[in-house]
Order: C-alpha cells, then structure tokens, then sequence
C-alpha cells in the first residue's frame, strides 16, 4: 500500500522581507544533446516532488560549453503557470529575453534555436539561477525580430521559451561551465570564475 504520509510544509513570510523583482543581463543555454547527464530532484516514494532545486551539476560532453546570450533586463521577464488538469498538472515556465541587436550573430541564434532542443539558466537579481526546460519535456524556443520603424525606432530579438516542468523554474546550484570559466552560483557574488582562479590557494612565488 502507497504510503501517503503528508509533505506539507509551512510557507512563512516575515512581513518588510524585500522580495527583489526581475532577471539580470545575461542567460545561459545549450543544447541538450550537449548534455551527459542531468542534475537531480528529490522525490517521495510514490514520486511527489519534494523541494524545487536540484541536486549536483549538468555534465556536458567534451568541450561543450553554456553560451550566453545579453539581453535587457527591463524588457525580459521569467513566468510559471499551471497547465493540465488534476491529478496531471505541470508547470510551463515562459521566458522572454529580448536583445537589442538584430545582427548576423542575433539571427544566426535565431535560426539555431527556433529548430533545437535547449536548455535555459537564468539568474535572477537575488543571484539564484533558475532552469528553464527539464529533461522530461521537449523545450519550445521561438524567435521574433524587430528592425524598428522610423529614426526614433528601437531594433530587438526576442526569444520565447516555453518549458514545461514539475515546478516553476527549478533552482541550480551546481557549476556553469560557460566558455569564460566556470560559475559556482553558491560564491557570492556569482561571477566566472577560470578553473585555479580563486580557489582560496596561495599563488605560485
């Protein structure tokens, strides 16, 4: 017999605790067949999710590489809703990112990811990485692009990502291998890092 035992928790909230709105300026994404293996969420035995961060690091394949992308942190915006019925229902995560340019390198990405399985980091002002797209479920990324009208226009790519997932937006703890460094969100601040650098050991005489 399934054991049903409560997971319940208390949410409490300490009233003047600042809840900090908004993303910062870059993303990270990568292909999921760039991928080894996924980081892991903790489930109950009859496989309820029992918190909302993985556990461990992506491990990417030989001289694979996050890749960022810069957008405009007052015009990008990451979302969750509830979508399906009960018992069933999941999460679709929706990111949009807009970047003002509108170049052969934002086209290029255009073309990339409108027809690719990808995978999202995204950080947010509190300098917690949330994923977008989980490895159950296939990852929509759509790109539109704007050239501006007139002189007083404004140029932007913008990527839509929905990805659905068991929670809204995971969080990740693990290391970033991007193709700057690694990052370790749990430093603060969280900053690239190269591989030796700042590790806490005394340099060479």
């Amino acid at each position: 017999m399934a054991n049903c035992t409560s997971i319940q928790r208390s949410l409490a909230w300490c009233q003047g605790t600042p809840e900090l709105p908004g993303i910062k300026r870059r993303i990270y994404y990568i292909s999921k067949d760039q991928i080894v293996s996924w980081p892991t969420m903790t489930h109950d035995p009859i496989g309820r999710l029992t918190n909302a961060a993985y556990r461990g690091n992506f491990e990417l394949v030989a001289d694979a590489s996050w890749k960022y992308i810069d957008i405009l942190p007052d015009k990008s915006q990451l979302t969750s809703e509830a979508q399906g019925e009960y018992p069933s229902q999941t999460q679709l995560n929706k990111l949009t990112a807009v970047h003002p340019g509108v170049g052969v390198e934002a086209s290029a990405l255009a073309a990339y990811v409108n027809n690719c399985d990808c995978v999202y980091l995204v950080e947010t002002v509190r300098g917690k990485y949330r994923v977008v797209g989980s490895e159950k479920w296939q990852v929509k990324s759509t790109v539109a692009q704007d050239l501006g009208q007139g002189a007083t226009g404004t140029t932007s790519t913008t990527l839509n990502v929905e990805a659905t997932d068991e929670c809204p937006a995971p969080f990740y703890e693990g290391k970033i291998e991007t193709e700057d460094g690694i990052i370790y969100p749990n430093q603060s601040p969280a900053e690239p890092l190269l591989d030796g650098d700042d590790n806490g050991e005394e340099p060479d005489p």
